[in-house]
């Protein structure tokens, strides 16, 4: 029983060196596997806005998306609000839409800063940080660039200025 002990030991030590490395395989290169890149269609989503309606993908079909992940704890994003208004204002004519989803806040927290910056864009609610999770929106802001068919034409993450967001827009707008 004793020479028969070693060889199941190595065995089984394989195992777990295989299932180890399958695991943080997995982890490493596999998380992002489903997350959007560009070229592909932004994932679904229904979320209620600050208007009390419920926004989805279907409700914006056929115009051009700038879908803006932001939080009033993050200073990038508080910094970028005006550039997002100011484009907004310039764009929404030409069936632009900006839609601000914040992320894990209360609707009292969100009303106040809206109502203090003066944005008037579509804001929407993602208590529970589901879509960002889909979209995969590990630094805030991430902003993902959405044409007229409906796919990704570029994500940017970080802060936009208005020269950037004016940039990024018209190329949006152009590409459809």
């Amino acid at each position: 029983m004793g020479k028969a002990r070693r060889p199941v030991q190595i065995i089984i030590l394989t195992l777990i060196v295989i299932l180890g490395g399958y695991a943080i395989g997995t982890a490493v290169f596999g998380g992002e596997k489903g997350i959007p890149q560009a070229g592909d269609k932004p994932p679904a989503f229904n979320l209620r806005g600050l208007d009390g309606q419920v926004h989805n993908l279907e409700k914006y079909q056929g115009k051009a998306l700038v879908i803006n992940f932001w939080a009033t704890w993050c200073t990038y994003c508080v910094n970028e609000m005006p550039a997002l208004q100011t484009q907004w204002e310039k764009w929404k004519d030409q069936d632009v839409v900006i839609l601000g989803i914040n992320t894990g806040e209360d609707d009292l927290t969100v009303a106040n800063f809206v109502k203090q910056t003066g944005v008037d864009f579509p804001i929407l609610f993602d208590k529970k940080n589901e879509i960002v999770r889909k979209y995969g929106v590990v630094p805030m802001p991430t902003t993902f660039f959405v044409n007229k068919r409906g796919k990704i034409i570029s994500i940017h993450q970080g802060e936009l200025n208005l020269k950037t967001l004016n940039q990024q827009i018209a190329t949006l707008v152009a590409s459809n």
